[in-house]
């Protein structure tokens, strides 16, 4: 489904949220940066722009971007190139079962990740096990607001405008179909807490942005 929707990925997202998902970025790459030094994990790397802010935030770290979708990364591989970003490599991997060692990064970030896994615990307890002693986990991601009336709004905007701009835009009703369907199911920010805890975490937080559909979390490996 990714692969499907990776040319027009990017401009989905700026239609969406206005643009703002590159500030939402920026500020998981600044969290980053409080980081021990080290290379840094990009999870779900996707078309490469959160590789790309933590790059432009703390331009002395190796980011490598890992992403189950080949298309994505064929587009996150052609920004790289155009855009002469050093020090960044992007690979396939599956977040389920990460190809690194124990402790191989100083920071594991993730963007609109967690959604999508099939295990969440599963995948959690991979990004704090390629996390080192007293690194950071930060993960962002789409949450269903606080506040029941605006919840209800941005529920209808999610389940209706979204998926018709999805089939107008990028030719895919049933993948920006399945956007809000995630979201629906997904755990509230302090289960993700919770779960994050679980797995070994320490002092984990999160804020909220975007009017409160949006989630940064934050653990200690």
């Amino acid at each position: 489904m990714f692969t499907r929707i990776a040319r027009r990925y990017d401009l989905m997202n700026s239609l969406m949220t206005g643009g703002r998902h590159h500030a939402w970025r920026r500020k998981v790459a600044d969290t980053a940066a409080g980081a021990p030094a080290g290379p840094v994990l990009d999870l779900a790397t996707g078309t490469a722009d959160l590789a790309i802010a933590v790059r432009a935030r703390t331009p002395v770290r190796f980011v490598a971007g890992a992403d189950f979708s080949e298309g994505m990364l064929q587009v996150g591989q052609a920004k790289l190139r155009e855009r002469r970003v050093a020090r960044t490599e992007l690979l396939v991997a599956d977040a389920l079962a990460l190809p690194f060692r124990d402790g191989a990064f100083a920071c594991v970030v993730s963007a609109f990740l967690l959604r999508n896994l099939e295990d969440l615990e599963r995948g959690l307890a991979e990004m704090r096990r390629v996390t080192t002693r007293g690194g950071r986990v930060v993960t962002l991601d789409i949450v269903r607001p606080a506040q029941p009336l605006w919840g209800a709004a941005f529920g209808a905007y999610f389940s209706r405008v979204v998926p018709a701009v999805g089939a107008l835009v990028a030719g895919d009703r049933q993948a920006y179909t399945y956007l809000p369907q995630s979201v629906d199911r997904f755990v509230t920010p302090d289960e993700l807490v919770e779960l994050m805890e679980k797995v070994g975490l320490r002092d984990v937080g999160y804020r909220r942005f975007g009017l409160g559909t949006i989630a940064l979390h934050v653990g200690i490996a």
